[in-house]
């Protein structure tokens, strides 16, 4: 029997099969282009941290303190809200003043990041469309924005630790590890973000009204201790965990296992739903700005 006599009596593959290899191997490509688009925004570090610091210049550009006017308007309202709430909720201003500048300042951080997640690619548009640049370097670009804002309002921390002589010591080091956290969560969400509402537009206001009732029931203006029994649920809420493995450390404080547990789901789900949505949406963000 010939060869092509062989071949012609070979049946061939189902529909269902081709159309499952095919989408395979889409699937297989995407996820490639998307680990490549990575690398190479992490190999253009250096151009993601020019195009942050220049986007802070620029923001305030003209302005005589720079950054700073932002670190005195928190200054004035962890004063203001410090002595207040000291008297309101009857605590010690000396245990309650550097616990409120930590949480103020990290959840202007958390607050403001999110809200700039938003814009990472929309603010890009025109770059976008011009030069074929890895789409990462412009979470990189967000997230070093930030944390250029971060480390200006780290003055307002000192000051307080300063006035009360409250230094944590050898213990502020056990915050590295969740400041890491943050920084992989960071771009995870930019990424999420960014592509989500480069398609949809409306989303933004959505997210700042969500950030604002987080505000409210996080405990960034009260202390956990203040909810009793009931205390021992907070670690249900994300934001409570990422805040306090950073401020614990950092208030001399011990974090509960627990705590870093739910900080680690959350990030792992974070992490997992901002690339399985990237690498859908990679190829299409160009033509959504």
């Amino acid at each position: 029997m010939s060869t092509a006599a062989t071949l012609h009596e070979i049946p061939p593959a189902p529909a269902d099969v081709v159309l499952d290899l095919t989408a395979d191997m889409s699937m297989r490509s995407r996820n490639r282009q998307a680990v490549e688009d990575v690398v190479a925004g992490l190999r253009l570090w250096r151009l993601a941290l020019t195009l942050g610091w220049l986007d802070v210049r620029l923001r305030y550009r003209g302005s005589m303190l720079g950054p700073f006017w932002l670190t005195i308007s928190t200054g004035v309202m962890v004063a203001s809200l410090g002595f207040l709430y000291a008297k309101l909720f009857n605590m010690d201003l000396r245990s309650y003043l550097p616990f409120l500048a930590l949480s103020q300042v990290l959840w202007g951080f958390l607050a403001s990041l999110v809200s700039e997640a938003c814009t990472t690619f929309t603010e890009a548009e025109s770059v976008i469309r011009s030069v074929r640049m890895p789409f990462f370097v412009f979470s990189i670009r967000t997230l070093i924005r930030n944390l250029v804002t971060l480390a200006h309002n780290i003055v307002v921390i000192i000051v307080v630790f300063a006035i009360f002589w409250m230094w944590p010591g050898a213990d502020a080091f056990l915050a590295l590890p969740g400041l890491a956290l943050w920084v992989v969560d960071a771009l995870a969400l930019t990424l999420l973000l960014g592509a989500f509402c480069a398609r949809f537009r409306d989303i933004q206001p959505i997210v700042n009204s969500v950030m604002q009732i987080a505000f409210f029931i996080s405990p960034v203006i009260w202390k956990p201790e203040q909810l009793g029994a009931s205390a021992a649920l907070l670690f249900i809420n994300p934001f409570y965990s990422l805040l306090e493995i950073v401020r614990a450390p950092m208030l001399g404080e011990y974090v509960a296992l627990r705590v870093w547990a739910a900080a680690l789901v959350y990030s792992t789900v974070l992490c997992a739903i901002s690339w399985a949505f990237f690498v859908r949406a990679r190829g299409r963000v160009t033509f959504w700005m």
